[in-house]
């Protein structure tokens, strides 16, 4: 299984905003220079988190702001806003399976029922971490340099 990149670097925006908001002006060059990635790229993920109400983004000199505590921004959450390409479904299947034979025919079918539970446990564990964990590792590892 594999979740994009998109994943990660909104994380990686979320937790160098909170790091950084009180010296610096959080805009998405600046996080592009932290995250090693292109300035669209990050406002493409930004304007996700945006719509997700995660962050609020103010054009020319405001910056974004993280819109409620680190506590209270779940993986889950954050999964929902950027990995938009995968809907409900966790799994992709095979497009054109042959519906002539009885394994093509029946495997969608078949898979159902153990895909939904994947996820929803993918999903229960995505909601037990929080950006919080993620940001307090972040200031230990910081401190132990």
């Amino acid at each position: 299984m594999q979740i994009s990149t998109k994943f990660t670097i909104a994380v990686h925006i979320l937790a160098a905003t909170r790091f950084f908001e009180k010296d610096h002006k959080i805009t998405s060059q600046f996080l592009a220079s932290s995250i090693g990635s292109n300035p669209v790229i990050i406002r493409n993920i930004m304007t996700q988190l945006q719509e997700a109400g995660i962050i609020d983004v103010k054009r020319g000199p405001g910056g974004i702001t993280i819109t409620r505590s680190l506590s209270e921004i779940t993986f889950l959450d954050i999964y929902k806003a950027v990995e938009t390409n995968s809907g409900d479904d966790l799994f992709r299947f095979h497009e054109n399976p042959n519906l002539q034979c009885p394994v093509g025919r029946n495997i969608h079918n078949a898979l159902d029922k153990s895909f939904a539970e994947i996820r929803d446990e993918f999903e229960r564990e995505l909601a037990a971490h929080d950006m919080q964990e993620v940001f307090d590792r972040i200031e230990s590892a910081q401190k132990a340099e």
